[in-house]
């Protein structure tokens, strides 16, 4: 399980480590934005156009094996990352990095989940939904650190000895997987569709925060991922093998508890413009700055193992919606932070988030696997990584666009939002709104979670359970 975790968040950390890097790879490597930004664009378009492929192949064909065949690929291309001469290279072995870190992203849990029985399965996933949130949310904390004490390189050669290790212990200690059933055909036309749409998707949410939603391009793209997808749904339907069985939606406490977990990874994309707090409001040096935004990846750490094992003993419905009651007022609390705020002022409500993030993820996860029939935990996994991606994806743009649009409102003539070169009091009207988008926005998650208890109750009392 540790292999698997250590996996997992150097699959996920990478994101995030980046995104807080550009300017400075920029810097380094003597190039603009319009080129860098393809750093971290080859990485989320490979991972997330490839994560119910890779997730439909580790069923078909072993979990372990592609699990550590992405593990391998993702540590060298890691090393190669560090050594790139020139932005082109850089870009050409981050594509290679997302094909490895989307290979542990979709099969992570899938493995878990087949490996432990039902009645530890509660823990086990409490440790990877630990390491997947610790990895998501340490990230611009990791990076700040090591920028400011190593140098860029080391943002992607900090990934080699955990990769190393990770390898060494799940090749020894984690049991085969064999596929789930044996003569299964690869689905080659849905793959390609739903590779196509996803990739349209991711983009048009990626480039759309620099050309605006409004531009014609970015329309372009979505239409093109909405009409994908219509025709991906159409094909699985037709097949007689899907690469997605479609029917596991019908299982309503399934598709409730992915839509849940989608919406709350879109209420983090407002985590990511912290560093812009902590830097250019409260004037904290990177290092300081990445010290502060590790308080909710430590509380995520110490809870996620504990509720797992609660949720083994009295079930994951009640324990969700906890954590987003707590998440709610975490919310509202983060979008009063000021100027005046002081470092203990900002710990406590970064603390709120981190209590009710770690409080809900963990049953979230729980439910989703127990759903998922033995022969589709792949594309489960898969799935349950692709809800973590879209929903940075989604929500990354979206309150990066409130941010920016109430920045520059509030600015003065002269200053622009576009450049960061506002007032402090600009930024911190930008920052509350976000903020205060995204307690609103929990609100939808809190009215699921509650439609799936009542569900769930129905359901066993039918049952007899």
């Amino acid at each position: 399980m540790i292999g698997i975790g250590m996996g997992m968040i150097i699959g996920t950390i990478n994101y995030s480590i980046v995104n807080v890097s550009l300017p400075t790879l920029a810097a380094r490597l003597e190039t603009d934005f319009a080129m860098i930004q393809w750093v971290l664009l080859a990485f989320v378009l490979t991972s997330t156009t490839l994560l119910l492929t890779v997730a439909r192949a580790g069923d078909m064909i072993g979990k372990k094996k592609v699990y550590l065949s992405g593990l391998a690929l993702f540590t060298v291309a890691s090393l190669l990352c560090g050594f790139s001469p020139n932005v082109g290279w850089l870009i050409g072995f981050r594509i290679m990095q997302g094909l490895g870190g989307v290979m542990t992203q979709a099969l992570g849990l899938a493995i878990v989940t087949e490996v432990f029985p039902p009645e530890e399965r509660g823990m086990a996933i409490g440790w990877m939904g630990g390491a997947i949130s610790i990895g998501l949310v340490a990230g611009p904390g990791v990076g700040g650190l090591l920028l400011g004490l190593a140098g860029w390189r080391w943002i992607f050669w900090v990934n080699v000895p955990l990769g190393l290790l990770a390898f060494w212990v799940v090749l020894r200690h984690v049991p085969a997987t064999p596929p789930a059933r044996t003569g299964q055909r690869f689905d080659l036309a849905g793959a390609l569709i739903l590779a196509a749409t996803l990739f349209c998707f991711a983009l048009a949410m990626t480039l759309g925060q620099k050309k605006g939603f409004g531009d014609s391009l970015i329309w372009g793209l979505l239409l093109a991922a909405v009409i994908g997808l219509c025709g991906f749904l159409v094909v699985e339907t037709l097949v007689d093998q899907p690469m997605m069985n479609l029917g596991m939606f019908r299982n309503a406490l399934f598709s409730l508890n992915l839509a849940m977990g989608f919406l709350v990874f879109v209420t983090l994309g407002g985590f990511f413009i912290m560093p812009f707090y902590l830097e250019l409001v409260k004037g904290y040096s990177p290092s300081k700055t990445g010290l502060l935004m590790m308080v909710v990846p430590a509380i995520l750490g110490l809870l996620s193992i504990q509720v797992g094992k609660l949720t083994d003993r009295v079930g994951p419905r009640w324990i969700s919606l906890i954590g987003l009651l707590i998440l709610a007022p975490g919310l509202l609390a983060v979008s009063t932070l000021d100027a005046d705020t002081d470092v203990w002022g900002y710990i406590w409500r970064m603390a709120i988030l981190g209590v009710g993030f770690g409080i809900f993820q963990t049953p979230n996860n729980s439910a989703i696997m127990g759903a998922a029939p033995r022969e589709h935990l792949g594309v489960a996994s898969g799935l349950l990584a692709l809800s973590r991606n879209l929903g940075q994806s989604t929500g990354l743009p979206l309150f990066g666009a409130v941010f920016g649009a109430l920045a520059f409102s509030a600015s003065q003539p002269g200053e622009t939002a576009v450049g960061l070169t506002v007032s402090r009091e600009a930024l911190v009207k930008g920052i509350g709104g976000a903020y205060r988008m995204a307690g609103l926005l929990i609100l939808v998650p809190i009215v699921l979670a509650v439609w799936s208890w009542w569900l769930d109750s129905r359901m066993r009392g039918k049952t007899g359970i």
